[in-house]
């Protein structure tokens, strides 16, 4: 079973709609037990990085994905439900940066772009060993965001800035080869 994780942000609708078409049981869960037991868990997330964190706090969300990392289960942040899991996040922050959960280490900073937010399709360069890229060459997704984090990441726990469950077939794509892996 696929958990989506309600935390107050994110297109959980459109998430589960995506997901389901992976094959496996979707449902969209604030329930720590169900959420830290789920075969994968989606961290997805629409808005600013301290908000999220707010909602994700709210429901002991840092403890459920620190959990998951723990117990090598697979998790896949998406858009803002990836830059929470870094340490840090400057968006709206004039002093110190807001904390993430903490997975990995770094700060989530503006992007350096004319226009923004960014929006629009763009490729994405994966590495060749990629498993959320298999067989996906010379695509492009989805992207809203005005913040990117520029750490590599990796383990138990995958991200994508871009919105895989809003990229068309492609997406749906790299969404059946992450529940390939649960």
């Amino acid at each position: 079973m696929i958990a989506i994780l309600d935390y107050g942000s994110g297109n959980l609708r459109s998430a589960e709609r995506a997901f389901a078409t992976s094959g496996h049981e979707v449902l969209v869960t604030s329930d720590a037990r169900i959420a830290k037991e789920a075969d994968g868990l989606v961290v997805p997330g629409v808005g600013a990085f301290a908000a999220c964190m707010k909602g994700l706090n709210a429901i002991d969300g840092a403890s459920i994905i620190k959990s998951r990392r723990e117990n090598e289960r697979p998790t896949l942040g998406i858009c803002i439900g990836m830059q929470i899991l870094f340490a840090a996040g400057a968006e709206h922050s004039h002093t110190q940066p807001h904390p993430g959960v903490g997975v990995w280490p770094g700060t989530v900073t503006v992007l350096s772009s004319p226009l923004l937010p960014h929006m629009g399709w763009n490729s994405v360069e994966a590495p060749t060993d990629s498993l959320l890229f298999s067989g996906i060459s010379n695509e492009s997704f989805y992207f809203v965001h005005s913040y990117a984090a520029k750490t590599p990441v990796g383990g138990y726990t995958s991200a994508t800035q871009f919105h895989p469950e809003k990229s068309g077939d492609v997406g749906l794509a790299l969404i059946k080869n992450w529940s390939k892996s649960l």
